[in-house]
């Protein structure tokens, strides 16, 4: 697969349809109609009665289920996979060799509820991802129910995480991670966990060409509650992809671009049958680690300690706001940072920081501006 031109000609294949953050029932919906080879079925309904969508494409023997926004706020792998659905409406060799050999069952949004209000929880105030045992919700149940009858011989299990992830303790943003998930508490290395990690291991390969030294290797602690760890558990290799961030990338529109080249990638290792499982490249990866923010003010003083120089980060929350995503700048630590890294960072070089609205600054303050020598500084993305 030539991974290059596929990153050349993304935005010819990109789906112009869908942007940002907020990806609903709505705008999946309207690409429906021109996707010409996909099976689209209506497989179940949410709490609130909001049908779930599945799209089958390939007629192959190795059955591939994958399911995205189980978390309704985690959209990225969504749009990815609509770009990648305008891939296999083509006759190339790369759409061929899929879907002649795979059989894709795609549920795009999983919680369809959670994406119209733009949380993680369904209407019922769940997370899915903590419901793989009790099948207490609508949305558990249709999964639970897809996998049992399509019998899938791979789950690909697509999220998105947050700005606070870097690769180790290297000041990389943890742009992709992956995982394959824990079947039991002592983290056993099972014959299909080794699969799902010889399938990252080359995954990483291509993602090192595209997101040099950015991507991480998820927490493997075993729950089994959780969707990946159950599906693991059942014996079916099980691959966690997810999206994460890259610098002034709040939209998610660059890393859906990683994302896309990533599910190619993976469908295209599992195509072609050619699969070591040996684990050692996988845990060569550096684990994930929680040390960025999105913003950091280093070296300051505040009004009200004017004498010790402490740093000041910002972590942005995101609020849905009249059908788009708002992102508020809040502080989410006043303390000695240095062992985190920031998106973004200001050092001020023990200067006063002020709030622009006469304020004092403290955690939990939500902040659109600061003051520096009376110059204004936005705190926005």
């Amino acid at each position: 697969m030539n991974f290059n031109q596929l990153n050349e000609e993304y935005s010819s294949i990109k789906e112009p349809s869908l942007f940002g953050r907020y990806i609903t029932n709505s705008n999946i919906e309207k690409c429906i109609e021109k996707l010409d080879k996909a099976k689209v079925a209506i497989i179940g309904y949410s709490v609130e009665k909001k049908p779930i969508y599945a799209f089958i494409y390939g007629s192959g023997s190795k059955k591939i289920l994958l399911w995205s926004q189980m978390h309704g706020n985690e959209s990225t792998t969504t749009k990815a996979l609509f770009d990648c659905f305008n891939v296999f409406e083509l006759d190339t060799d790369l759409s061929r060799t899929i879907l002649e050999s795979c059989t894709l069952y795609i549920i795009p949004i999983l919680n369809p509820d959670g994406a119209e209000v733009y949380t993680r929880v369904n209407a019922n105030d769940i997370d899915l991802n903590r419901d793989a045992q009790y099948l207490s919700q609508p949305e558990s149940k249709v999964l639970r129910s897809v996998f049992d009858e399509f019998k899938p011989d791979y789950c690909f299990n697509l999220h998105g995480q947050r700005t606070i992830f870097g690769v180790g303790y290297s000041g990389k943003s943890a742009s992709m991670s992956f995982l394959s998930p824990s079947q039991d508490k002592e983290r056993t290395v099972t014959v299909n966990r080794k699969v799902a990690m010889s399938i990252i291991s080359d995954l990483n390969k291509t993602m090192q060409e595209v997101i040099p030294n950015s991507v991480g290797r998820y927490d493997d602690g075993f729950n089994l509650n959780c969707v990946g760890d159950m599906f693991q558990s059942l014996g079916v290799p099980t691959i966690l992809y997810e999206a994460g961030h890259i610098d002034g990338d709040y939209n998610r529109e660059e890393i859906r671009k990683v994302v896309f080249i990533a599910l190619l990638k993976g469908l295209s290792v599992i195509s072609n049958g050619i699969i070591d499982s040996n684990s050692h490249e996988y845990f060569e990866i550096p684990e994930n680690t929680k040390s960025f923010y999105d913003i950091i003010i280093r070296n300051a003083k505040t009004e009200t300690n004017a004498k010790e120089l402490v740093d000041i980060a910002i972590q942005y929350k995101e609020i849905l706001i009249n059908g788009s995503i708002t992102f508020k700048p809040n502080i989410a630590s006043i303390s000695n940072l240095e062992k985190y890294y920031g998106h973004k960072e200001y050092d001020v070089q023990g200067k006063i920081v002020k709030s622009d609205q006469k304020i004092p600054l403290k955690v939990s303050c939500e902040i659109d501006f600061v003051l520096i020598k009376n110059e204004k500084i936005s705190l926005k993305p």
